[in-house]
């Protein structure tokens, strides 16, 4: 019998994730953000989960249209009252 050029052993596939998923630890430091900014009442963990998953894929989505692969952020800006 001839022997073919493809290995008997398994080989491992790296699972496909997208581009514009958030990681689960940066989806949990927003939905903590968004609880603190709530002033910590708790009673909203899902509410929080997945608005910060939806803000996160959102940036991410804007980012791969700028073409910089980062999402760009909005600058502070003061204003001052006279």
């Amino acid at each position: 019998m001839a022997k073919t050029r493809e290995s008997s052993s398994p080989t491992l596939q790296n699972p496909r994730v997208a581009k514009n998923q958030p990681t689960q630890e940066e989806i949990a430091l927003r939905a903590y953000r968004i609880y603190m900014e709530r002033g910590g009442m708790p009673g909203n963990e899902a509410e929080d989960w997945i608005e910060a998953e939806r803000q996160l894929i959102n940036e991410n989505g804007k980012a791969t249209e700028n073409g910089n692969g980062k999402a760009r952020r909005n600058p502070k800006v003061n204003s001052a009252v006279a």
